[in-house]
């Protein structure tokens, strides 16, 4: 007994080390199938909502235990308690659980963001998602599996480069690797919205340490009505 122990310690601290390997490039498509590879505007999200819905989504309305504060009989009301009570309770529980350097909960109307810098979630050298990054992205997906009544969407950005090509592509890179990420835990693609926006948007000057910070993935959930 005791040796069986061991082997299965053994086996599962191995498994523990093993570092995440984003999957081949040809295949994101098979994992992103049913995302939008769009920016998550309103009447994109009216566009998407009978995907998401046919493909077991559900509204915040339905998600939620709507109760004081709500309109008996006035949906709209209803549903904009269910939004507010139901968005507070998803960004207290991303900002508890995501208290690390170069990571961020912000709040933006009804919607919270997730602002992801680069260097915090993939390998300095590398365009692949580091442990540490994995171990974010797990701990996000668990929560995006508790409160998925939402949309997604998965932004990529970059710093200042001459390049706007590359730039696009390195911006879609990071957006895609992530939603492909999220996939792999669990999280329903047609929820999501994946772009690359270059360097546009940036959230920091062009300096030294700006550029750092201004490299980044930030991951937008709005309520799904």
């Amino acid at each position: 007994m005791k040796r069986s122990f061991g082997l299965f310690a053994i086996t599962s601290l191995l498994a523990a080390c093993t570092a995440y390997t984003s999957p081949a490039r040809e295949t994101w498509r098979n994992y992103l199938r049913g995302a939008s590879m769009s920016e998550m505007t309103d009447q994109a999200r009216v566009a998407k909502r009978p995907v998401y819905l046919g493909a077991g989504g559900r509204l915040v309305g339905d998600a939620v235990m709507v109760s004081v504060g709500a309109e008996y009989g006035d949906k709209v009301a209803n549903d904009n308690v269910a939004a507010v009570q139901y968005m507070a309770n998803l960004e207290f529980t991303l900002y508890d659980a995501l208290r690390k350097p170069g990571i961020s909960v912000q709040r933006a109307g009804t919607d919270v963001v997730v602002i992801l810098v680069r260097d915090a979630i993939m390998e300095l050298d590398a365009p692949e998602i580091s442990q540490g990054g994995a171990d974010t992205l797990s701990t996000i997906a668990k929560i995006l599996k508790k409160y998925d009544a939402t949309f997604i969407e998965i932004a990529g950005y970059t710093d200042a480069m001459r390049d706007t090509r590359g730039a696009a592509a390195l911006s879609n890179d990071m957006a895609m690797r992530t939603g492909v990420f999220l996939a792999q835990h669990k999280i329903n693609p047609a929820r999501m919205f994946i772009v690359g926006r270059g360097a546009a948007r940036p959230i920091a000057a062009q300096d030294d340490i700006g550029r750092l910070t201004n490299r980044r993935v930030e991951i937008r959930i709005a309520p799904a009505r």
